[in-house]
């Protein structure tokens, strides 16, 4: 394999196959919605730009389709954080296959209390105006949580703590399409509201694409904005 080419994980067996082996359903009340289409996953993450070598802290991994196409862009280290222990099995199968090409961190838990800097505190931290930190946040929010997490994060840059006290880490995540078109809503546009003034006060934000609703099991009633 050359230096630049990207990992690819031995053979295993697909998203969805092993969500009907081990039998993982959506839970409704946390809002899960899997995506299974390689395709997909691997364009959200090359949205996140260059990860070879750098670190990435994978939000509500679910089954693991992001993961696989996070860890085939060869990031040095990478922590998945996820609330629900049921995909462990699942997780624990994608740390296995990829040790000794990723360093992968499993943390069973909450992600608004996740100590960002007690997981990656071998990363030196970069003062606010120079280039970003080698630093990744990735993640298919569930809907009931984005926007009460992306206001906690911003308050967080502000104060540039937890994964903005090593600079001006990036995040790559998925809204609700009417949620995405608020972050991204210019002065005068009929979705302008209190989320874009805060979101565009301390971020460069863009929307990228949109996910079909079709794309994720179960189907959400709306579709998806990166």
């Amino acid at each position: 394999m050359s230096a630049t080419a990207s990992l690819r994980l031995p053979p295993l067996p697909t998203v969805r196959d092993l969500v009907r082996l081990y039998r993982l359903r959506a839970i409704k009340q946390l809002s899960q919605n899997f995506l299974m289409d390689e395709r997909i996953t691997d364009k959200i993450v090359k949205t996140a730009g260059y990860l070879r070598n750098h670190y990435v802290c994978e939000v509500g991994p679910g089954p693991g389709g992001i993961t696989r196409s996070i860890i085939n862009r060869k990031p040095k280290k990478l922590i998945v954080v996820e609330k629900d222990n049921r995909f462990l099995p699942t997780l624990e199968l994608l740390k296995e296959s990829s040790a000794g090409h990723v360093d992968v961190e499993i943390e069973i838990g909450d992600i608004l209390t996740y100590n960002f800097e007690k997981g990656f505190n071998e990363i030196p931290k970069h003062n606010w105006y120079e280039a970003p930190p080698p630093l990744h946040i990735i993640g298919n929010l569930p809907f009931s949580v984005s926007t009460y997490l992306i206001v906690k994060w911003l308050k967080e840059i502000s104060l540039k703590t937890s994964a903005w006290a090593y600079g001006r880490t990036s995040m790559t995540l998925t809204f609700q399409k009417e949620v995405a078109e608020r972050i991204v809503a210019a002065v005068a546009d009929k979705q302008r509201c209190r989320l874009s003034l805060m979101c565009q006060t301390w971020c460069d934000v863009e929307h990228k694409f949109t996910i079909p609703g079709k794309a994720f099991v179960p189907k959400p009633d709306v579709d998806v904005g990166l």
